[in-house]
């Protein structure tokens, strides 16, 4: 008997709970994302933006109206107690009408929130010259004109962390219109970046990794070897590319020390001619401000302190809770001024306290977080040896705080530690781990120094092959899988052995 397959459909209806964030939980996320420096431009603009908001140290200095408040009919007879009290709230209200008022100030006044000092209990270190500022010293050395000055500052901000100018100069051309108002040809463009790859380090400002080079030698002196570097770079690009030095030699008719000549003299061009300057001056025009600071003693104790930088110490302000109270206990009906007031001043109270509660907030999850850390690397922070670094995740952090990895992620982004050893993003601190078969977990930091290590001292006309390297570790007591050792190197940016030779 055949059977009848028959197919329904049916509405069910089911409770799905949603959670949203409330505006406070908001808030207090965007504060604990902010490294210090960011805190503290939040915190200046918070001060500006609502007058009920004030920092501890700073005094209020706002001058009442000259004018009596006018009488306000409130639409019954009143006694003189009654009219004390009502003129006094009138009073209070111009007052607050008058704070209101103070966001306009005539450019000159200064601020009501003051100016803050400089924590200086706190060290702070700053990268003295950056990269860009750097090179702008340099364009200062050439008689360019106004337009020539604004387009050089572009293309100066246009490199990219190897120095080179990836663009075209159509491209640059059509920027500089779009996003800079600056109305040039491409003919212009290349003269003035011909100007800027007169610069130091030779390549900088090239468009291609060829050019880059090709810019090194052409300041090498007359001779065999500039003649010999050029056509390599010019004929054989590809091949040497490609480390194909067998066919370089063949078709350049060099005999074997010819040859090793070349491939060492090939060797000493820079292909990341804004590297070293990003390694030793610092390539970023912003200063690294320290968002903890971590002090190991002699005793081997090790504790730390958050940077408050030039975030004081905020409260609300007492006029602003006075009137609100006064509004709130007055005996006869408020009129629609007082009643704007009070809803005004309520909430401007109601969202400086919010305020004052997420930075608390703030302080105290990120002292767990780095309270954490600090117990799980201890050794490290004792000694500054990044072997001693253990396997540390966001969630173990997370356990060892109770608190979410969300959470502990936003405290690790953007927050830098000062420490003896240096002064580190927070993330540093984390490591992978890798767990060999005999259950033992390794950290992956530890892992690729010990490979490192191997490659920089190995024969370097017979380089190690993965299975070589393989072995090497095992012997240092890490013993991984060939395919580690593969994604280790590859992650280290270290070549193959064939490319190492």
């Amino acid at each position: 008997m055949a059977q009848k397959l028959t197919q329904t459909q049916a509405q069910t209806q089911t409770q799905q709970t949603v959670q949203h964030l409330s505006q406070q939980q908001m808030l207090q996320v965007k504060l604990l994302e902010m490294p210090i420096t960011q805190l503290e431009e939040q915190v200046v603009s918070e001060l500006a933006d609502n007058p009920a908001l004030e920092p501890s140290s700073i005094e209020e200095h706002h001058d009442h109206l000259a004018e009596e408040p006018s009488n306000i009919d409130m639409g019954i007879s009143e006694s003189e107690e009654q009219r004390d009290e009502r003129e006094q709230r009138a009073d209070e209200l111009e007052r607050a009408l008058s704070i209101m008022g103070s966001d306009d100030r005539m450019e000159g006044d200064e601020p009501y929130y003051g100016n803050y000092i400089e924590n200086t209990d706190y060290p702070v270190w700053r990268e003295e010259t950056s990269f860009y500022d750097t090179l702008r010293e340099q364009a200062g050395e050439y008689d360019l004109t106004d337009q020539q000055r604004d387009i050089m500052e572009y293309l100066i901000g246009s490199l990219d962390e190897d120095g080179l100018l990836r663009k075209d100069n159509d491209t640059l051309c059509d920027e500089l219109a779009i996003h800079q108002n600056i109305y040039t040809t491409v003919e212009e463009i290349d003269e003035v970046v011909k100007i800027l790859q007169r610069f130091d380090p030779p390549g900088i400002g090239a468009h291609t990794l060829q050019e880059c080079l090709l810019l090194q030698v052409a300041r090498h002196d007359e001779g065999e070897e500039k003649q010999r570097l050029t056509t390599l770079l010019t004929r054989h690009f590809d091949d040497f590319m490609n480390n194909r030095w067998g066919r370089i030699a063949t078709a350049m008719k060099l005999d074997d020390e010819e040859g090793r000549q070349l491939k060492n003299e090939a060797q000493r061009l820079n292909p990341k001619p804004g590297a070293p300057l990003g390694e030793t001056i610092g390539r970023s025009t912003q200063q690294i401000t320290p968002d903890f600071i971590v002090d190991t003693h002699e005793d081997d104790s090790v504790s730390f302190t958050i940077n408050r930088g030039q975030v004081p110490e905020l409260h609300i302000s007492e006029s602003f809770t006075e009137l609100s109270q006064s509004l709130k206990d007055a005996q006869t009906p408020l009129s629609r001024s007082e009643k704007e007031a009070l809803t005004y001043a309520k909430e401007k109270v109601e969202k400086a306290k919010g305020f004052i509660t997420a930075l608390q907030q703030r302080q105290l999850t990120m002292s767990a977080t780095m309270s954490a850390i600090i117990k799980w690397q201890l050794d490290y922070f004792r000694e500054g040896d990044e072997n001693l670094l253990r396997p540390m995740k966001l969630k173990d952090i997370a356990e060892k705080t109770h608190l979410d990895i969300s959470t502990i992620s936003r405290v690790s982004n953007q927050k830098y530690a000062q420490t003896r050893w240096g002064t580190f993003p927070l993330r540093h601190f984390f490591t992978d781990g890798y767990t060999t078969e005999d259950g033992k977990e390794l950290s992956t930091r530890q892992i690729k120094n010990a490979l490192k290590e191997i490659v920089d001292h190995e024969d370097k006309h017979h380089p190690l092959n993965d299975e070589a390297l393989r072995a090497e570790l095992a012997k240092h007591g890490f013993p991984i899988a060939r395919r580690t050792v593969t994604k280790y190197r590859e992650q280290l940016g270290i070549p193959k052995a064939t490319l190492r030779k």
